[in-house]
């Protein structure tokens, strides 16, 4: 049986890098947070492990002259159609130039692409991303493809299975394309989970392409498992609301993911060389660290991200994934990566790649 290989990661963000400062200011405002509210709030942010996120709107760096969000904080929040027509406009630019870069990495002709798969969970619509990423990439139109939607941060292992199983039955070529606009879907509030996700939340794509062989450089996937932890429920979900969708994070989500670990772990062996874990926040990687017998040090590539973006949901951990993979060189061939990832239900996801450095 043929083996699947990751031959290129290449990632992209919007224009509008957003500190946390400025999300600070904007959400005291749109909140209308008094005093002991703002400064509760601003002690999370403090504590979120994040300096800087991303958004395809230019609202949340500034104070006034919005161009989506209204002005007047007694008026209605953009209604979820105003909200899918931003994300069909601005998610497939995003998708285009992490897939071009991807294919130029790859130096794959997009005509020789057998598979196509698109995540996303922060927007739909149709014809959808596949369809578009179809024409503008030059793929050839009998593509298979499929779409992977509304699973949410746990969604890439999803798609990189389905992609191992079409490697695995023959030669292909996939392409997989992880995009979410997660900064469209503000919610005002001010109990404890809206906070909490407005606090850590960005936009950002990644693509991923795999092969049947490998190249001088490339992860082998290799092992994975999946489990579901149903005292989690109610703690991570995601619904379509009036006014965009609609995030519930519980902060005992990180408390849930420590009790499931144990369990994971029991189907690899120990000590792994790298560690691609989805930063889901600052206290998720402490609780997966501790259970991992791992060190901040080891676990540094989910760090930068979370530092430099946020949490982008879905493509949030092939950006961690890349990170390690720009840094490879032909001292880690053979070495090991454990990768995992954590979403609605509660799920947790987990993969291990073998890396072919042979250069």
């Amino acid at each position: 049986m043929s083996a699947s290989h990751i031959t290129a990661i290449e990632t992209e963000v919007p224009k509008n890098k957003v500190s946390q400062k400025e999300a600070l200011r904007f959400m005291t405002s749109m909140n209308e947070l008094n005093t002991k509210e703002s400064q509760r709030l601003e002690a999370l942010y403090r504590a979120s492990g994040i300096k800087n996120r991303y958004s395809v709107l230019s609202d949340y760096g500034k104070t006034s002259g919005f161009s989506f969000y209204p002005a007047d904080q007694k008026k209605e929040l953009p209604t979820t159609k105003v909200r899918m027509d931003v994300y069909a406009k601005e998610a497939i630019q995003l998708s285009y130039g992490a897939a071009t870069k991807c294919l130029q990495s790859a130096k794959i002709n997009p005509k020789s692409i057998t598979h196509l798969i698109t995540v996303s969970c922060t927007g739909l619509h149709a014809p959808g991303q596949d369809i578009e990423l179809i024409n503008s990439l030059g793929l050839k139109s009998n593509v298979e493809r499929t779409a992977i939607n509304f699973m949410g941060c746990y969604a890439a292992f999803n798609a990189l299975k389905l992609a191992d199983s079409h490697c695995k039955a023959g030669n292909a070529k996939v392409l997989i394309v992880c995009t979410e606009l997660c900064s469209i879907h503000f919610q005002k509030g001010k109990d404890e989970d809206n906070l909490l996700a407005n606090a850590l939340f960005g936009d950002g794509s990644a693509a991923v392409m795999l092969e049947s062989n490998p190249t001088i450089k490339s992860l082998e996937l290799k092992d994975k498992y999946c489990d579901l932890l149903p005292d989690g429920k109610n703690e991570m979900a995601w619904g379509i609301g009036q006014f965009g969708f609609e995030m519930k994070l519980s902060s005992y989500v990180p408390d849930i993911i420590n009790g499931g670990i144990s369990r994971l772990l029991e189907n690899y062996k120990p000590g792994f060389d790298y560690y691609a874990i989805h930063p889901g926040g600052k206290k998720i990687l402490q609780v997966v660290e501790q259970a991992l017998g791992i060190t901040k040090e080891m676990n540094t590539q989910a760090h930068s991200v979370l530092k430099n973006y946020g949490n982008m949901s879905s493509p949030t951990v092939l950006f961690v994934l890349k990170e390690i993979w720009d840094n490879l060189n032909s001292s880690d061939h053979s070495k090991e990566i454990l990768s995992m990832a954590f979403g609605p239900g509660l799920t947790l996801e987990s993969m291990t790649f073998k890396i072919n450095h042979n250069a």
